[in-house]
Formats: C-alpha cells, sequence, structure tokens
C-alpha cells in the first residue's frame, strides 16, 4: 500500500473535525467507495458507528483517537500516517445478529460488533429464560439485564458488568448478568461461538425489557435470539505491537 486512497470519517466534535481538516488537505479525501483505506477520527464509539457505514465496503478502517478511552483506536498524529498505514496489523472480527420480536409482533435486526444487551425498562427486575441451542439452560433469571458479548467487546460493557475478558481470535462468546437476584449472584457463561443464545422475557407487559446491539434499540421485546454473523467480517488496522490481542492483555492488569 505505497500511496492508499484514504476516506476520512470523522465525529462532530470540534477535536475530530479539525484533525479532518488537517488530515484531508496533506492526504486528500476520496469517497468512501474508491478508498483503499477508511481512516476514522474520534472515539470507540464513533468506530463502531464507521464499522457498521462501511461493512459493504473492502476497505479497511484504520481508526486515530480522538475521543476518550479509544480502545479501538490508534494514536493520533498528523506526521506519519501513510508510513503508519502501510505497516499496520490487521485483525478480523465478525460481529453477533441479534433478531428480536417485540410485544407488537414486529421483528427487528442488528448487528452488534460489541454485544447485545438486554436490560430492564421499568423500576421491577426483568425475568429472563435463557436457551442455548435450542435447550433450556435456566428457566428464570431475575436481574437488571443480561448480555451476549464477542472477545473484541469483552472489555466494554460486558467487563463492566464483571464479564470476563476474552482472548481476541477465541471462538467464545461471554454471556453476562447484570446485578443477577435470582440466581443469586449467578455471573454468566462461556459458550461456543456458534452457540445461538435466545431469551424469552417473562412477564414482559409487568416487567419491560429493551434489548440493544451496539447502540441500536428495541424497546418492550418480547424475545431475542443471539448469535455470531460469520458472513460478515470487519477488517480493522492497528499499529504493529498495539493490536487488539495485547490490548485486551494489557486490560487486565491496570
Amino acid at each position: 500500500m505505497s500511496r492508499p486512497k484514504i476516506a476520512f470519517f470523522a465525529s462532530p466534535v470540534p477535536l475530530a473535525q479539525k484533525a479532518l481538516a488537517a488530515l484531508a488537505d496533506r492526504h486528500g479525501n476520496v469517497d468512501p467507495e474508491k478508498a483503499d483505506v477508511i481512516v476514522c477520527l474520534g472515539g470507540d464509539g464513533f468506530m463502531l458507528q464507521t464499522l457498521h457505514a462501511t461493512q459493504d465496503l473492502p476497505a479497511p478502517v484504520y481508526g486515530m483517537n480522538r475521543g476518550t478511552v479509544g480502545f479501538l483506536m490508534n494514536a493520533y498524529s498528523e506526521d506519519d500516517l501513510r508510513d503508519r498505514l502501510k505497516a499496520a496489523e490487521q485483525e478480523v472480527i465478525n460481529p453477533l445478529s441479534m433478531t428480536a420480536l417485540d410485544s407488537q409482533g414486529k421483528m427487528h435486526e442488528a448487528l452488534a460488533i460489541n454485544e447485545v444487551s438486554l436490560l430492564r425498562a421499568g423500576p421491577q427486575a426483568a425475568k429472563l429464560r435463557i436457551t442455548v441451542d435450542a435447550k433450556l439452560r435456566m428457566q428464570e433469571l431475575v436481574c437488571d439485564g443480561a448480555l451476549v458479548a464477542t472477545p473484541a467487546g469483552s472489555t466494554a460493557y460486558n467487563y463492566s458488568a464483571h464479564g470476563p475478558i476474552l482472548p481476541i481470535g477465541s471462538d467464545v462468546l461471554a454471556l453476562t448478568a447484570m446485578a443477577a437476584f435470582r440466581p443469586r449472584r449467578w455471573r454468566g457463561a462461556l459458550l461456543p461461538k456458534k452457540a445461538v443464545v435466545r431469551f424469552d422475557v417473562l412477564d414482559a407487559e409487568k416487567r419491560p425489557v429493551i434489548a440493544s446491539a451496539d447502540a441500536q434499540s428495541v424497546r418492550h421485546v418480547v424475545s431475542v435470539e443471539i448469535r455470531s454473523d460469520p458472513s460478515v467480517a470487519h477488517r480493522i488496522l492497528f499499529d504493529p505491537g498495539h493490536g487488539l490481542e495485547e490490548r485486551l492483555i494489557r486490560e487486565q492488569f491496570v
């Protein structure tokens, strides 16, 4: 990739917009469909938006942090972008597919790079029934919520809910409960990547639940089915020695 054609995506915050102006002036800014690489300027949330928006394009995405945490981002610099793109290492991640049925009988579909979460939407705890690969695994989980996370997303919401950090590339998903009341202190399970997880919302009218695939939410769900989608492959570029595997390990020692 000697002189790649670059398409820049920038979040609306002033810091990212300033970076966009400087980098586009120096390197040009092509249409995403014609780009060899997409450079994302923002934080992790904007990176997820960019990955979703460009998932049907062949160009990989290289992020530079103009946000807060920047777990999925590389350090920002205006001086050596093309050299860094040439040396960058690629990670490929598959998202989760969420199929959610709401109380009106409408089906909703969405993809999640980090996690699919279910959260109570009222004052009372949610009651969830959990089925894995069509086999009942838990008749009733009383909780504030539950989620299924990918390895790439395991350091995000999942980790905050005391779920495990999963090595990148592992064929495993994390099923994690949030504030489980019954079974008390149940923390979840590790499942094969190919597993199909189904949540049925018990007493959905009295105990409403909202389901979210990354930032895409569906209210008043009665059932949610989650599975990994190998047909979608997100290609993310990282500076050498700073890929997801290193970041996941480092996160466990801070």
